[in-house]
């Protein structure tokens, strides 16, 4: 049995948010700067310029890589070996949420009630997703999601008569009824399966994957190739304006569902899709 502390759990989420919103994670920065290289379009390739210049900044100075430093989605994975002392998970998440973003003079953008719009000033609570599995550590992502992208999330119901065909024209529409909103080059987040919840956390999981790992499955590995084909060829490009660029990457998370249904959701992340992870 490990034991972890309220305190050890809010101290890691702090640096966990300062750390996602100041720094790109590696993956994501290459792919920004090989596209740079391969993009056609003069414009596009100079965006990429501009956000590769952007991102380094961000990371030499410590500062937000963008105004809107989002909602804090955080995973934590529990082994089942762990007893956590002195306080509640997730009040311990939301403490670090709070340090991290107001100590980090980080952009506040939660809201206590989806109507009256009251800003609850430190950016909690936080969205908190608990997954426990074997072990005995507690693994802690903390994922900024900015809501340019996250408004762009799409859900469909479809019969267990749709086909690969249909999903990725589905997912290819998505991204281009977005446009530039969610901030290309996007990360393209796909779930499959479930129940109509679990599609969409899935999607949004996805864009958690290292932008070059292709699905395990080859089968769903060739979907997410055409997918990324087709939506570059939309010619959406670098922050909407034009290009071959409009997406790093496709990912595909699936679960088994309903005889009866498929549920199908696209999350978008922009080209700052940021997360941040430590073990304890």
């Amino acid at each position: 049995m490990t034991e972890v502390t309220y305190e050890q759990i809010a101290e890691t989420v702090e640096r966990l948010c300062i750390e996602a919103n100041t720094k790109l994670p590696e993956d994501v920065c290459r792919a920004i700067w090989q596209r740079r290289e391969e993009e056609a379009s003069p414009v596009g390739r100079s965006i990429l310029g501009d956000l590769v210049e952007n991102f380094t900044f961000a990371s030499e100075k410590g500062l937000p890589i963008c105004q809107d430093t989002g909602m804090a989605v955080v995973y934590a994975e529990l082994g089942q070996e762990v007893h956590i002392t002195g306080g509640l998970l997730t009040d311990a998440v939301n403490e670090g949420v709070a340090r991290g973003y107001v100590g980090g003079h980080l952009r506040c953008s939660v809201v206590a009630d989806p109507l009256r719009r009251e800003n609850t000033g430190d950016n909690t609570p936080a969205v908190l997703h608990l997954r426990l599995v074997a072990g005995d550590k507690l693994r802690l992502t903390v994922a900024p999601k900015g809501f340019g992208s996250e408004n762009m999330t799409v859900l469909k119901m479809f019969t267990p008569a749709a086909t690969a065909e249909d999903i990725v024209s589905f997912v290819t529409e998505a991204v281009e009824r977005a446009g530039s909103n969610p901030c290309p080059p996007v990360v393209v987040g796909v779930g499959l399966g479930g129940t109509s919840e679990v599609a969409v956390g899935l999607a949004k999981e996805a864009l958690l994957l290292p932008v070059e790992q292709p699905n395990p499955d080859p089968f769903y590995a060739a979907l997410e190739r055409e997918i990324l084909s087709r939506v570059n060829a939309l010619g959406i490009g670098p922050q909407g304006l034009g290009g071959s660029t409009t997406a790093l990457c496709a990912h595909i998370l699936k679960s088994p569902t309903h005889i009866a249904g498929l549920p199908c959701a696209v999350n978008l992340g922009c080209h700052v899709t940021r997360h941040a992870s430590a073990v304890l």
